[in-house]
């Protein structure tokens, strides 16, 4: 399946930022980021629902250059040495390409098809001063399109990436006045700062691999079933609970496996900070706003609570914590505080030989399947999630109901997880 580049564009915002707005300075949660990261998503629409693409293509455009004017910053460059967005409405990059084939071979191929199914987003290697936005505009042969878009994490957290995609796909559809007018105001609230830098050693550099694995409706109800039989209380755990705690025992009994013993881990979790400090910061803020729940498995202590029930618990508590710690921030320091000890534990159980890291990142009710530009919903969504050590990333299946997981570890790990009983039975592989 060749992808082949028609055109490539810089679309501008429809008005002029104003020169008062010129200077977007980043908050010191954003300086966390590499200005060199981008988030990359891809949404896929059938033939069925795409019309003409050249008119798509120009709808999406203009639409792009509307919401832009909305969203002036991710129309700007970045200046690292001076910490700020220069807002002077460079543009988005903008590529039309021309794919051989059918989007059902690439949706079907299993996973051999990650590799094609990346070259639909932009390839996101630019220069820390290069566009905010890159987006790539797909045409199949069969008349199904797909659109890949990358934001640079600096600019921007998942929550901001989807409600800025929202935004332009409103624009498209509905027009641009009825697009929700996101909040610029998280520097006002996190200044930028002098920041401790957190540099983890990765070691000698592993083969890792990449599988998805499909938690549907049915599995996680009896996933929940399971869990909630043996929970002390009334407490009903959530979908995203209960598949980190399936996935961290299978993870746990790997380690087993390899090591001839227990060993102690940390789970590091998403977590966004949205509505969730005594802070007046707005629910609408665009930028970078999260703080990761930290869950352990001390195995000594531990060594006889390995069911689904115990992990689901270690998974609830971190989170509940990250809840009520999250609550009693009042001040910019407070937040300062709890992000740095947050990170320092992250580093310190990083480094560590005898013990075993984990990061997880969830999307589950971002509004991905709610983007649509005007022909439709899109038939599955996708992010291009770069191989690392130890992540996984959870994305909803399309019902909303089931969790897509996709796992990246080192080759032998794999092996031995994707041959877990657990996983097996509940991904539908056995």
């Amino acid at each position: 399946m060749n992808v082949q580049i028609l055109s490539k564009k810089l679309i501008t915002p429809s008005s002029p930022t104003p020169s008062h707005l010129r200077n977007y300075k980043v908050s010191w949660l954003s300086m966390f980021q590499s200005p060199l990261l981008y988030l990359p998503n891809i949404f896929y629409y059938p033939s069925s629902t795409a019309g003409d693409k050249i008119e798509r293509s120009k709808q999406l455009q203009k639409s792009l250059s509307e919401a832009l004017t909305i969203f002036y910053p991710f129309a700007g460059r970045y200046i690292d040495n001076s910490l700020v967005i220069d807002c002077n409405d460079e543009g988005a990059e903008y590529v039309e390409t021309q794919v051989s084939g059918f989007l059902s071979q690439l949706l079907e191929g299993g996973e051999l098809e990650t590799e094609l199914r990346n070259r639909l987003a932009p390839i996101p290697h630019r220069p820390a001063d290069g566009p905010i936005v890159l987006v790539q505009f797909n045409m199949f042969e069969c008349g199904a399109v797909a659109i890949g878009v990358c934001i640079k994490h600096r600019a921007a957290d998942a929550s901001s990436v989807f409600a800025f995609i929202n935004a332009w796909a409103t624009a498209a559809r509905l027009g641009v006045d009825k697009v929700r007018t996101p909040s610029f105001q998280l520097a006002s609230f996190f200044p930028p700062r002098d920041i401790p830098t957190f540099t983890p050693n990765f070691g000698e550099k592993k083969v890792e691999i990449q599988k998805r694995f499909v938690f549907n409706t049915a599995a996680i109800s009896k996933l929940k079933a399971v869990a909630s039989a043996n929970i002390n209380g009334s407490r009903q755990p959530t979908r995203v609970e209960v598949v980190t705690a399936i996935m961290w025992k299978a993870l746990t009994m790997v380690a087993r496996a390899k090591h001839g013993r227990l060993r102690p881990s940390l789970l590091v979790h998403s977590f966004n900070l949205r509505g969730k400090t005594a802070m007046p910061v707005p629910d609408n803020s665009c930028g970078n706003f999260t703080n990761p729940a930290l869950a352990r498995f001390t195995a000594d202590d531990d060594e006889n609570k390995v069911e689904l029930h115990h992990f689901v618990d270690r998974v609830h508590d971190g989170i509940r914590k990250r809840v009520t710690d999250s609550a009693k921030i009042s001040s910019d320091d407070d937040l300062f505080s709890s992000v740095v000890n947050t990170k320092t534990e992250m580093i310190e159980a990083f480094h560590r030989s005898d013990a075993d890291f984990y990061m997880f990142n969830s999307w589950c009710r971002m509004p991905v399947y709610e983007v649509d530009f005007g022909w439709g919903n899109p038939g599955w969504f996708s992010a291009v999630v770069v191989p690392g050590h130890n992540m996984f990333h959870f994305m909803d299946t399309k019902d909303g109901d089931g969790i897509e997981a996709w796992v990246s570890l080192e080759e032998d790990d794999m092996l031995l997880f994707q041959e877990n009983p657990d996983i097996k039975a509940f991904t539908g592989q056995e």
